[in-house]
C-alpha cells in the first residue's frame, strides 16, 4: 500500500484513540442504566456488554465490537472500527481525493440503541474520521420515538435532543447547526412512506473546514453531546409503563428502521462493500419487529 504521511497516521491514531474511549464510557453509561432500571418494570437480569474485538480480512485494522442484550436495552449496540486500505475501483470513484490514490485510513464509533420500552426513544449515532489524499470528519446523531404522540418536533425529548445538538455545534460555528440538522432530515427520510424515520438530529459529512483541531473539537463534542443528552432522556422515560398497545406500535415503527437501514443507509452500504464486520454492520437490526 501506498504510504500514508506522518500527519495523518498521527491524526487517524488520536482520533482512533477518542473513538475508543467514548465507546468505553458510553457502555458503562447503558450498563449503569441497565442496574437502575425498575425491577418491576424490568424483571431480568442487568445486561453486561459483550466486547467482541475483530480483524479486517482485507487491509489492516479491525476493530471492537461492543453488544449488550439488556433488560432496559433489548439490544445495543456500540462499535469502534479503524482500518487502512484500498477503496475498491467502485468506491474510489465516490470518495473525494481516492481517484489519486485509492489508500485510505479511517477510524469510527458507531451505535445503535433500542430499548424494550416504547416509552423510550431509539437512537443512533456515528462519528467518523476519513483519510484518502483528501481527510474529512462525518456523522451525527439522530432520535427515533416509538410512539406517535412522541414523534413531533415540538415533543420534549426532541427539544431536548436538538438543543444538545445545537449546543454542541454553536461551539464551534453558528452556522451549522441549521445546516446539519436540515441535512438530516433529508437523510434519515424513507420515501416510499412520505415520512421521516424519526424526529432528527444533526447529519454530516466530508466536514472538512481547513481546522483540523477545530473539526476534531466539533467530533468530540458531538460525541459528548449524544453522551449527556439521551443518558437523560432515558432516565426520564425508563419508568413509565407501557400497554401491549404501545409494544405492537414500537415493532411496527421498528420495521421502518429495518426498511431504511437496509435500503438507504450509506453506512450500511460503505461497511459491507469495504470489507467491515458484518456482525457490527448489521447490529443495527432490531431484535424484534412487524409489518402490518
Amino acid at each position: 500500500m501506498t504510504n500514508i504521511s506522518p500527519e495523518i497516521e498521527a491524526r487517524r491514531a488520536r482520533a482512533k484513540e477518542w473513538f475508543e474511549s467514548l465507546q468505553t464510557r458510553i457502555c458503562a453509561e447503558l450498563e449503569r442504566l441497565e442496574e437502575e432500571a425498575s425491577p418491576e418494570l424490568y424483571p431480568e437480569e442487568p445486561g453486561k456488554f459483550d466486547m467482541r474485538p475483530w480483524t479486517r480480512e482485507s487491509g489492516v485494522g479491525g476493530g471492537i465490537g461492543g453488544h449488550l442484550h439488556g433488560r432496559l436495552f433489548e439490544k445495543a449496540g456500540v462499535h469502534t472500527s479503524a482500518a487502512l486500505a484500498r477503496f475498491s475501483p467502485e468506491m474510489a470513484a465516490q470518495m473525494p481525493g481516492a481517484d489519486k490514490d485509492p489508500t485510505y485510513v479511517s477510524a469510527s464509533i458507531s451505535l445503535i440503541i433500542h430499548p424494550r420500552s416504547p416509552r423510550v426513544p431509539t437512537v443512533h449515532m456515528n462519528t467518523r474520521f476519513l483519510s484518502t489524499a483528501e481527510s474529512w470528519f462525518g456523522g451525527g446523531a439522530d432520535l427515533t420515538p416509538m410512539l406517535d404522540e412522541q414523534r413531533s418536533q415540538d415533543a420534549d425529548d426532541a427539544k431536548l435532543f436538538h438543543a444538545a445538538m445545537k449546543e454542541a455545534c454553536d461551539a464551534f460555528d453558528p452556522e451549522w447547526h441549521a445546516k446539519y440538522k436540515a441535512w438530516c432530515d433529508e437523510y434519515f427520510y424513507l420515501p416510499h412512506r412520505k415520512e421521516p424515520r424519526g424526529v432528527g438530529g444533526i447529519f454530516y459529512d466530508r466536514h472538512n473546514s481547513g481546522d483540523f483541531e477545530k473539526d476534531f473539537g466539533f467530533t468530540r463534542a458531538v460525541g459528548e453531546a449524544f453522551l449527556d443528552v439521551y443518558s437523560k432522556i432515558v432516565s426520564h422515560r425508563m419508568s413509565e409503563p407501557w400497554t401491549e398497545a404501545d409494544r405492537r406500535e414500537q415493532l411496527v415503527r421498528r420495521g421502518r428502521y429495518v426498511e431504511f437501514n437496509l435500503l438507504f443507509d450509506r453506512g450500511t452500504m460503505f461497511g459491507l462493500k469495504a470489507g467491515g464486520n458484518i456482525e457490527t454492520i448489521l447490529s443495527s437490526m432490531p431484535p424484534m419487529v412487524s409489518w402490518p
